[in-house]
């Protein structure tokens, strides 16, 4: 039988690196205060005790420097994991990212992959200043050579984080910072992966499919049992990769029930929601019966504190979007 821990998300994440980094010496860990004081949310403690300085690397502030020797740390054979404290902040690092992380194995013809998993907490819910909640997934996903992942359990933390740090490409791993700690769940103690571009279903039902990812797989799966009671069979599918989508899922899920809700913590204009429905619309639109609606954050700048609850898609929001698309009658 297999040994378990029950892990937090944040637990599973510090499990994932100090697993890959017990088993290949090429993974090396490197970020603004990731080492002695392992990480602002704790998610590297204990590793420089266990790895020394030369593999946890405290490194300045300095997100452009971080990702860019990452870049090259990467292009030479090892197998680094940055860190950026929060994905607010990864902006200065955008040019690094766009322009070599993305590029490196089309710019050298293939002579050079880029095995490296540049990892950011994101989302809002706990109260925090200015570029600390953002949830700007669609950047990364837009450009083509990245795949990014957005886990919303922490079984499925640990096997599709252990999964990035193995992948011959550059992965953008995005941890929904508002469940770090909210709940636990078994996780093998052993080295496994989750695949990455798999999306997985987490309810059955045959009424509508709803469709999200993140920090907002739990509020809408709360929505799906709540609705349940009136009769309203959800289908909620945890996508868990952003780039590539799980075209097939989405595609599967939507042709058996006709009707469809996105939620998703990002603002609306852009957002991934708006790609989902793209794809139903070209390959089952002969199955649609209703209009597919979102569930999404607002097009403004994300609020503090007082606004933050109205922002955030919450249950109430998820079951109005949900039933907007069941009640459809034309």
């Amino acid at each position: 039988m297999t040994e378990t821990q029950n892990l937090t998300l944040v637990q599973a994440v510090r499990d994932g690196l100090y697993t890959e980094m017990g088993r290949d010496d090429e993974v090396v860990v490197l970020g603004q205060d990731v080492g002695k004081n392992g990480g602002v949310f704790r998610a590297t403690e204990g590793l420089f005790d266990e790895f020394g300085g030369d593999r946890v690397v405290d490194t300045p502030l300095a997100e452009s420097g971080i990702v860019g020797c990452a870049v090259g740390m990467a292009a030479m054979g090892m197998k680094p994991v940055p860190e950026i404290q929060f994905s607010g902040f990864m902006y200065p690092g955008f040019d690094q990212i766009v322009s070599h992380m993305a590029r490196f194995r089309t710019r050298t013809r293939g002579r050079f992959t880029l095995p490296m998993t540049l990892r950011a907490p994101y989302g809002g819910g706990i109260r925090a200043p200015e570029h600390h909640s953002e949830s700007k997934e669609a950047f990364y996903a837009h450009e083509a050579g990245l795949k990014v992942v957005m886990p919303s359990t922490p079984h499925d933390t640990k096997g599709l984080l252990i999964a990035a740090i193995r992948d011959p490409d550059p992965v953008v791993f995005l941890e929904p910072k508002l469940i770090y700690r909210a709940f636990r769940e078994d996780v093998p103690t052993e080295a496994y992966t989750v695949p990455i571009g798999e999306a997985a279903t987490r309810r059955e039902g045959d009424d509508v499919a709803v469709f999200t990812y993140g920090a907002m797989t739990r509020p809408t799966l709360e929505a799906a049992e709540n609705l349940a009671e009136e009769g309203i069979e959800c289908e909620v599918v945890d996508l868990r990769t952003v780039s590539p989508l799980d075209r097939e899922a989405i595609v599967d899920a939507f042709e058996r029930t006709g009707r469809a809700t996105v939620v998703h913590e990002a603002p609306k204009t852009g957002g991934l929601a708006g790609e989902i429905t793209a794809i139903i619309q070209e390959e089952a639109l002969l199955y649609q019966e209703a209009p597919i609606t979102r569930v999404t954050g607002f097009d403004v700048p994300y609020p503090l504190y007082a606004l933050e609850d109205y922002y955030l898609p919450n249950v109430t929001r998820v079951e109005e979007g949900i039933r907007e698309a069941v009640e459809f009658n034309p």
